[in-house]
């Protein structure tokens, strides 16, 4: 259980990192806002995207895989959309603090649910 629950850790910590900071254009981050712009869903798709990979790897049974990568791709846009809504106006050179913190925030909620998601494939596998 440790080695599978390392796994999952280390898959979604580093799939997290790709997606934010190596997967995401401009195009991305400017639709993330707004319900009608592609960019949020295309985000949270590479996302979810991820999350699926990591979960192969991990041996997550398929019904299970399919729901947990269902809800990150819901609640992944639905926490980067509140991000931009929450954080308007809000600029590093301006309020250093406050950007940093609502980022953090946005940051903690992500993690968050990885933590779900560790807990689910547990869960789904009879270990907890």
């Amino acid at each position: 259980m440790v080695g599978l629950f390392f796994l999952l850790f280390i898959g979604l910590e580093l799939k997290h990192y790709i997606a934010d900071y190596f997967l995401q254009p401009g195009w991305m981050l400017g639709g993330k806002g707004d319900f009608r712009q592609p960019g949020g869903y295309a985000h949270a798709g590479v996302h979810a995207g991820l999350t699926a990979l990591v979960l192969l790897l991990a041996g997550t049974p398929l019904p299970w895989l399919v729901g947990i990568v269902v809800a990150e791709f819901v609640v992944h846009y639905l926490l980067d959309y509140s991000k931009i809504h929450y954080s308007r106006g809000v600029h590093v050179d301006t309020q250093p603090r406050r950007f940093w913190s609502l980022h953090g925030l946005d940051q903690i909620t992500h993690q968050l649910t990885y933590a779900a998601i560790i807990y689910v494939v547990l869960l789904s596998k009879g270990l907890v």
